[in-house]
Formats: C-alpha cells, structure tokens, sequence
C-alpha cells in the first residue's frame, strides 16, 4: 500500500517535499537517498506528473537495461525518475552525460537506498549538478499526518525568551515515548501494522533482505552472522563513542573487520555516527563520534530489549533534527559536546552563527541538577551559546534556570 499517492491527495506528506520541489527547480538533477522503506519510491511517484518517465532498478529488464545501454534510460525529451540508482554505478556517468549535453532544471531525479558519496564502486558524484537529500524514517509529525519535523525552525529563529510562548502554542497532545520507539519511523510497521507480532515479522524480513541482498551489492560479506552480531552490539551501544577496539575485543573480531563493516552500515543509512563539537574544527575531526541508529524500531528489534533506554529516547530526538537539517539550505551541524572531565550535552544545533545545546531526560520531572551539563556547556562558549533546552517525558514547560528551558519531547517533536 503506497502512503503517498499524489500531490493533491497526500495522506502522510513527508517534510522534504518543499525541499525537493525547491530544488528540482534549480538543478538538473535531484539525489533522494535514504535506508531501504523509507518511502523514497512512493515519494519520486507521488512527485512524478505525466511529462516524467519512471523507471527502477528494482525491475529486471530495467536493472538489465541500465548494464547494457545506459543511454536509453536516461535520453529522450521528458523528464527521468530512475529509482534505485545504486544498483548500476555507470548509471550516473550517463546521467552526467546526459546533463552535459542538455542541461535544464529537474530533467534527472534520481534515488538509491545507499549513501552514493560513500560507496567505493560509484566514482562520478555529479558534483555541480546534482543537489542530494536524505528521506530518514517519518518523524512524529509526519506520523500525524502534518508533514512536519519538530519546532526546531521555529526554536532557532526565535528569541530564547519567546520559547515558552512557541510551545504553549503547539496543540501536540501527550504521548508515550515508549511505543513511538518500538514502532520506529518505517512506515509500515510505523502506520500499518499495529500489533507488536506484526511488527516483529516485518522487521526480521527487513534484516534479512538487507543481509543477503542490500548488503551484497555494497560489498560481499561472507561471513554474515558476524556481520548480524556486529549490528546486535550497535544497538546496544547507543548513544556511547565509537569505540572500535573494544567492539572487536567484544565480538572477537579484528578492528578493519568492525571498521568497515561500520562504514557499511553508515553507506546504508542504518547506523549514524554523531561528530563531537569543538570551536576548533580541526579538534572535532580527532573526538571519537557517538553511534546511534537510523530507526529506533530496527534497534529494538535487533536488540531484543523489552524495554527502551533513554538512549532511544536521544535516538528519536537525533532523527527528528537529522530530517529538519536535510530539508534546510542553511548550513546546519547537528553535533554532540562531551569534555575530557566528563561533562556532557547530548545533542548540540550549530547554525547561524550560535549553538543551541539539548539535553534529554527519561523522567517526568526534571530538577534543577538535571541542567548541570547544559550550564557547563554555556559557560564554555558564552555568547555564542543560546539558551539551553531540557527535553523531558512530563508535561511542564518551565525556566530550571534563567537559561535552561524545560520542555515535554512531545511538544517539540
């Protein structure tokens, strides 16, 4: 069942179709990457009007076609949706050939379910011609039908002081953060499938295809148990630095093994590594990032964790920003800041020339000692730190300090 199925009849929008219309205008070719069912050919379809021929590798006379005569999938006078692009790496020279040749706004839109800048096999980027975005799993409010990610654009162009006013002016009604975690953001087993049995069966046929199909037109893996227990051990790391010794030690594998079976889950959109912030951009580049997941539902799947930790909650705050800075032209750093003396601030927004540091609490009643890093934090930076922002699980938005404000997740995502 498709979830979007049209233009003028959208019942899940997703929040980077202004984004992609933006951008179809201005560049020959549109890059929409993003895991495996996040919604990437529902959204290209939805988006495609008649003067746009589609085409997926996914077919088999189409995958064919592409290996053999490139040419004919990407000439002809209407514009081209090719899904799947990642399956033929000599796609792309085409298509660059192609946009050499003629080169007008929105003729290419193109989607893969790898990170095409990241593979090895794929050596023409479109640099200058092409504009890439990320589709990620549906956010809260995608979920709800409103298209949207959090207030996050709201939050950065206000003042700190009207942030409260933002707030008590969304009409978000409470929710479990819990179940939103075991669902994920898929959207099958995140608004089709609503028993838990249901959800299990999807997810397990989900990492299956991943590993014996997905998985090998990345690299060949012939050891895919190791690869299945490499994943495990991710989802139970959330939220901790990367740390590859220790992760080969635990699964007595060698450190390249975990290296590169990494990078494999990055290229896939499945894991996310969280760069540390620093003034010194230099000094950023040598702090071990922080592992999260690229859907909480998969994690909890994997895991097998009855339950989840506050790390997921992090997880699903991380996701929500990771789809508002896809959607955004201004330059956007989503980062986490953690000190050689244990302070720590969870996630870090670096954008216009300020950063905002978010803290996030699995209770419902946040205290005052619950702000700690988030004043740590503005006391390093100063003026260029914004107000702080305490994400919690209860109801109450209020001030713990003149400048830490206290917010339900709810209401901001």
């Amino acid at each position: 069942m498709d979830i979007i199925h049209g233009m003028n009849e959208i019942p899940f929008p997703r929040y980077i179709m202004n984004a992609l219309d933006e951008r179809l205008r201005v560049m020959p070719a549109v890059v929409v990457t993003g895991a495996r069912q996040t919604g990437k050919s529902t959204l290209v379809k939805g988006l495609t009007p008649q003067s746009r021929s589609y085409s997926s590798l996914d077919d088999i006379d189409v995958f064919d076609l592409a290996r053999r005569n490139p040419e004919a999938l990407v000439g002809g006078a209407s514009n081209v949706t090719l899904d799947e692009v990642q399956r033929e790496p000599n796609l792309l020279l085409a298509v660059k050939q192609a946009i050499d040749s003629k080169r007008q706004p929105g003729r290419f839109l193109l989607t893969g379910s790898a990170n095409l800048l990241l593979m090895q096999r794929i050596s023409e980027s479109l640099a200058g011609r092409a504009s890439y975005l990320t589709l990620w799993p549906m956010t809260r409010r995608e979920q709800l039908k409103l298209g949207l990610c959090g207030l996050w654009e709201g939050l950065v162009a206000a003042k700190d002081s009207q942030w409260p006013d933002l707030l008590h002016a969304d009409k978000s009604l409470p929710e479990d953060w819990q179940p939103f975690a075991r669902r994920g953001g898929f959207p099958t087993p995140a608004i089709q499938l609503t028993g838990a049995d249901d959800r299990m069966i999807w997810f397990d046929g989900y990492v299956r295809t991943y590993l014996e199909r997905d998985l090998q037109m990345l690299s060949s893996i012939a050891a895919l148990p190791d690869f299945r227990r490499l994943m495990r051990a991710a989802c139970f790391r959330l939220g901790q630095l990367v740390n590859q010794t220790e992760m080969a030690r635990d699964l007595s594998l060698k450190q390249p093994t975990i290296y590169r079976y990494l990078n494999l889950l990055e290229t896939s959109y499945l894991l996310v590594r969280l760069p540390a912030y620093s003034v010194n951009r230099t000094k950023r580049l040598l702090k071990s990032p922080k592992l999260y997941w690229g859907d909480v539902g998969l994690a909890m799947h994997l895991s097998g964790m009855a339950e989840p930790t506050g790390a997921y909650l992090e997880n699903i705050v991380l996701l929500d920003l990771l789809v508002w800075q896809s959607g955004r032209l201004t330059n956007t750093e989503i980062l986490y800041w953690r000190t050689t003396a244990g302070d720590e601030v969870d996630l870090v927004i670096e954008t216009e020339g300020k950063v905002l540091p978010i803290e996030i609490k699995s209770t419902n009643r946040p205290r005052i000692k619950d702000a700690a890093n988030l004043i740590a934090f503005q006391n390093e930076y100063g003026a260029d730190a914004r107000a702080g922002l305490l994400l919690h699980t209860g109801t109450a938005i209020e001030w713990l300090t003149p400048r830490v404000l206290a917010a339900p997740w709810w209401k901001v995502l």
